[in-house]
């Protein structure tokens, strides 16, 4: 850390200095204009950039797996990259087939442009009209839907619900992904926090919750799959698994409405609400656990996967009322 005094110049305008190694490294010199961010009782200061887009090349030279090539993508994607340039020597039909499909998986990128060595993809939307809470908010109502719809699944052994949840799942990963992107971006750009209206710590608030969203619309998908392997539940063990799914449910529920209340007091209190709801649905999913047993060790076994996402829906959910009390905690000053 290096430190420098405040001076007066004309009597009325505050002048710092700013350390030479930081301006030669960011290509700061006499005329350059420099960006000044403020956030509370800190003012951070960036070299003034000239153009917006950031632009990355990857070499996908024998790439050929699919998991690897879109992995490849969407971690650039993620990372930032307003423009991305996948080059080999030669681009095969496979390799663009399967660019084209990862690019259709997030949102707001599209294939501008294509040769024999290249694929390039840009990224048409500014940060300004990516809406951070506007996304978290829609997987919210995506993924619990997904896990509310999966058990109605399991139940009713309705195989054509459970697949409509699995396709669902791509909806909340799209989303997941936009605000992953948008998490980096303001890491790496104060900028972008002013464009989208949120300081960096509301922003990181965020991410962690819609990861936890995530994860809860990946179980989704777990129970509609397995659902699929057992037949119609009835009597009792119906009823617990539909009490189970709605106690699981209502702690994310509760906890997200605490992440996004602007009343700190509010807050807190629908976060420790929320917390306080799990024991219940523990103490929910022993019962299941012990009406299973009258199973099959197939059928049992099935279940207590499903009994075992349900958990870990409410855990997550408390994963989110913890980021809640974080946001609603106070800031102390540096």
């Amino acid at each position: 850390m290096e430190t420098r005094k405040v001076q007066v110049t004309g009597g009325s305008t505050y002048t710092v200095s700013l350390p030479k190694e930081w301006a030669t490294e960011n290509d700061v010199s006499a005329g350059s204009v420099v960006e000044f961010h403020a956030e509370r009782d800190l003012l951070l200061l960036a070299p003034q950039r000239n153009n917006g887009r950031v632009e990355g090349s990857l070499d996908v030279e024998g790439l050929e797996n699919r998991h690897e090539l879109t992995r490849a993508v969407m971690t650039m994607y993620v990372s930032g990259f307003d423009i991305i340039q996948l080059e080999a020597t030669r681009i095969t039909a496979e390799q663009r087939r399967i660019i084209r499909d990862a690019t259709q998986g997030l949102v707001g990128l599209e294939m501008i442009e294509e040769t024999t060595d290249r694929v390039v993809l840009q990224d048409l939307l500014d940060s300004s009209e990516l809406s951070v809470h506007n996304a978290i908010t829609r997987m919210r109502l995506v993924s619990l839907t997904m896990l509310s719809d999966a058990v109605e699944a399991l139940i009713e052994d309705d195989d054509d619900l459970a697949a409509d949840v699995m396709q669902r799942d791509d909806d909340v990963d799209r989303l997941w992904y936009m605000v992953s992107r948008v998490f980096r971006t303001v890491l790496r750009n104060p900028t972008t926090a002013d464009e989208i209206g949120f300081p960096r710590e509301t922003v990181f608030d965020f991410q962690s919750s819609a990861r936890q969203l995530e994860r809860i619309a990946d179980h989704a998908t777990k129970v509609a799959s397995l659902s699929q392997e057992i037949g119609e539940i009835t009597g009792e063990t119906a009823e617990l698994l539909d009490q189970l799914e709605a106690e699981a449910i209502a702690v994310p529920e509760t906890a997200m409405d605490a992440l996004l209340t602007e009343d700190s007091d509010e807050a807190v209190e629908l976060a420790n609400e929320a917390r306080s709801q799990i024991p219940d649905v523990d103490g929910t999913a022993r019962e299941v656990d012990g009406q299973i047993r009258e199973f099959d060790p197939q059928s049992a076994q099935v279940l207590g996967l499903i009994v075992d996402s349900l958990s870990r829906t409410a855990d997550y959910g408390g994963n989110i009322a913890e980021s809640a009390l974080q946001k609603a905690a106070p800031r102390p000053q540096s």
